[in-house]
């Protein structure tokens, strides 16, 4: 599924114009990118929680010399599934 089936969804369920449909779903999207760029968790009761966790220095090789090369720590996005979207054994 991509951005534009989604968006087709809302037009379908709600019946509103495909424009305010679009500029919905970007909305979500954009407040979703803002709380996770201040590290905030968001939870989506029944679907699942995104937070975002640090990522420690690793290390790599150069694929062509095998020379070490130092990873920089960052931060990743994570999501843990809710009960209502686990899938059944």
């Amino acid at each position: 599924m991509i951005k534009q089936d989604l968006i087709q969804r809302v037009v379908e369920r709600t019946g509103l114009p495909r424009t305010k449909a679009e500029s919905a779903v970007d909305a979500i999207f954009e407040a979703m990118k803002k709380a996770l760029g201040s590290s905030d968790r968001i939870e989506l009761r029944g679907f699942g929680v995104f937070t975002v966790k640090p990522r420690k220095t690793g290390v790599g090789r150069n694929p062509r010399t095998g020379t070490e090369v130092t990873i920089a720590p960052g931060k990743a996005v994570r999501f843990k599934p809710g009960k209502d979207l686990q899938m059944l054994d």
